[in-house]
């Protein structure tokens, strides 16, 4: 059945019942529920029906509605038509991991193109468990998401199986599904881009050796090696060493750093890619104790640019568009909406490096100590 005709179809329902619901027809002509609402869409955005929640209903139904509870200047009960439903505006669910200083940028990103297109966001806060996420997108769902935003905590990135039963659209945020995703559409950044940016700059000052320093739970590690082994290889460095930094019981940051400092102390590692910015001005910090200098003794490049400008050595660093990621997907969200037949998408959004002193000119160039 051609867009018309399927459109032609719902709108004979309608006039005929006088309401419909998505799911019913959906089932009656054998398409998505996904299809069914943009169809719907279509036709209030044309006068001819009047959307409500979970269908539509005729324009003379509609006025027959009757909202208890308002009352008219006289103080007697008026009809309130379902035609306010016809221009509510879209609702998205948003659900973001807790707690992390990283994702703010990302919130404020879809906040900001939420706001410039009229779409209400409904915010959940990542569960601990797969289960608990599907009952937070049930929730949003029976709430009257039109579609779902979903940043889980890491480890919990939905294959395609739980969100195709909402009958909504799912854009996965600054997450990714792989071969998992199906018909679930992803915006990210390009994390192992980023990392080769890194790599490629100290390079390009001469260091033929880079370690990297990276955070064991961070969901962006494996991108940020894979990027950094293939900068590596590209450009015929060995990689390594790799430190990892991590939350390990009854361990402080001297702790961490302390095998990467002794090698800096030994001359054995002069250059850096360090995950995140906070690791990186703690290890400004501990090289600064030992009289080691950054960048003479360690350059240092580091992955996220949160807060790298405010390190006692400003600190080169890999920015990921964040905001960027926040926008796009409600950007394509919205396309999802308005087009539900569309090819499906998946986004990687390029980070850029951000020079400053922490990584130092040529190494050719340096003063001497």
């Amino acid at each position: 059945m051609l867009t018309e005709e399927r459109r032609e179809a719902i709108l004979r329902m309608v006039e005929r019942r006088g309401t419909i619901t998505v799911k019913d027809v959906a089932a009656e002509l054998g398409v998505s529920a996904v299809t069914v609402r943009q169809d719907v869409r279509d036709l209030a955005g044309r006068g001819l029906v009047v959307r409500v929640h979970g269908g539509a209903m005729s324009p003379a139904a509609a006025d027959q509605a009757v909202a208890p509870g308002t009352t008219g200047v006289a103080g007697t009960t008026r009809t309130t038509t379902a035609r306010a439903e016809a221009r509510r505006e879209s609702v998205l669910g948003l659900v973001v991991p807790p707690g992390d200083y990283y994702y703010p940028e990302i919130i404020r990103g879809v906040q900001d193109a939420a706001r410039a297109h009229g779409v209400r966001i409904v915010l959940a806060v990542s569960g601990e468990t797969t289960a608990d996420n599907q009952e937070q997108a049930r929730r949003l769902v029976a709430a009257g998401a039109d579609g779902l935003l979903l940043m889980p905590r890491a480890g919990l990135e939905p294959a395609e199986e739980w969100p195709a039963g909402l009958d909504v659209p799912v854009v996965l945020v600054d997450r990714r599904a792989g071969a998992r995703a199906g018909r679930l559409e992803q915006v990210a950044s390009d994390h192992a881009h980023g990392a080769g940016l890194a790599v490629r700059h100290l390079a390009g000052l001469g260091h033929g050796r880079i370690a990297l320093v990276a955070r064991a739970e961070s969901p962006n590690t494996p991108l940020i090696r894979e990027g950094y082994a293939a900068a590596c290889a590209d450009l015929g460095l060995p990689t390594g060493p790799e430190y990892s930094v991590g939350p390990i019981e009854g361990s402080t940051s001297a702790e961490w750093f302390e095998e990467l400092v002794g090698a800096v102390e030994a001359g054995d590692v002069r250059a850096a890619l360090v995950h995140n910015d906070l690791d990186a001005v703690t290890l400004v910090g501990l090289l600064q104790a030992r009289g080691l200098r950054v960048p003479e003794d360690l350059a240092v490049v580091t992955y996220d640019d949160e807060v790298a400008e405010l390190s006692d050595v400003p600190l080169t660093a890999v920015a990921p568009p964040k905001r960027a990621v926040g926008a796009w997907a409600v950007d394509l969200m919205r396309r999802r909406l308005t087009e539900p037949e569309a090819p499906l998408a998946e986004l990687l959004l390029r980070p850029e490096l951000r020079v400053r002193a922490s990584s130092g000119g040529p190494v050719g160039e340096r003063p001497a100590p």
